[in-house]
């Protein structure tokens, strides 16, 4: 027999499975951050839908799962919020609820040490994915989420939510306003009993992280170069983090066993943004 969650699971392992007959909907979740979310989503029995702009990808991680009853594709721009809103209903459409929105989808920008030199089409492009792709997410959701008075919203937001200085200009200001988004959509859907946070990484080893270069030079040294750096500059020592790491976060804050937590920004940071080795004191 096949059990939700994965195919030859033992009858017990059911009792573990933090999502079991849950629905989701996760943005960006063909690649990276995304991927990683949906696949462990998948594990604990939820049925997710992909919403993403790479086809191929998304088809891809969906025949990889190979459960097409619990887990499908859809294009989705969430920049064209008639996107975000056909992901959602074709998610309840096909599955008959929606537990758990999860917006994902985002974009680093290109670095621009001068801000003499900021391109403002790409400052408006950084800010419509991870700003307004956001809160379409968030909108469309509580459709469904405020008449059954249940539910938990996720956006990924970065340690550039909170500091200043390690970011683009753009990158920065954007998930600062998913954090201020995520504190005052929470206020108002914890009426519903609706759940509202957002997740906070360090720097992580993905495509995102070199996506600013151009394709030839996305070579496995350039990202050995990346991680050699953040890891240097890291507060936690000896410890890498990676998507996985991410994505148990998420795992957490869609589950149960944060009942009782919302307009949290759950950082995932080893301590960063809570310290400081400009003085060397420790160092």
């Amino acid at each position: 027999m096949d059990w939700p969650g994965g195919k030859g699971l033992r009858p017990w392992t059911v009792f573990l499975l933090r999502l079991l007959g849950k629905v989701a909907v996760v943005t960006g979740g063909a690649t990276g951050i995304g991927e990683s979310i949906v696949r462990l989503f998948h594990t604990h029995g939820a049925k997710v839908c992909i919403a993403d702009v790479q086809d191929d990808l998304g088809k891809k991680l969906c025949d990889s799962l190979g459960d097409p009853e619990n887990v499908y594709f859809v294009h989705c721009d969430v920049t064209v919020e008639t996107d975000v809103l056909d992901a959602v209903n074709s998610t309840v459409s096909k599955f008959g609820t929606l537990d758990i929105m999860v917006n994902n989808a985002g974009i680093s920008g290109a670095p621009c040490p001068d801000i003499r030199n900021v391109d403002m089409s790409e400052f408006d492009k950084v800010f419509n994915i991870n700003v307004k792709g956001v809160f379409h997410g968030m909108k469309h959701a509580a459709h469904f989420l405020i008449p059954k008075k249940s539910g938990s919203i996720i956006s990924i937001a970065s340690v550039s939510s909170s500091l200043g200085g390690i970011g683009p200009h753009a990158y920065t200001g954007s998930k600062h306003a998913v954090w201020g988004i995520t504190k005052n959509v929470a206020a108002e859907l914890g009426n519903y009993g609706i759940r509202v946070n957002c997740v906070s990484p360090y720097a992580v080893a993905t495509s995102l992280a070199v996506a600013y270069l151009p394709e030839d030079e996305r070579t496995e040294d350039a990202m050995a170069g990346f991680r050699s750096f953040v890891g240097k500059n890291a507060n936690l020592q000896g410890v890498e983090l990676t998507v996985d790491d991410v994505a148990n976060a998420v795992l957490f804050l869609a589950s149960d066993d944060s009942k009782y937590i919302s307009g949290e920004n759950l950082m995932v940071d080893g301590g960063f943004t809570r310290t400081t080795h400009s003085l060397r004191v420790f160092r």
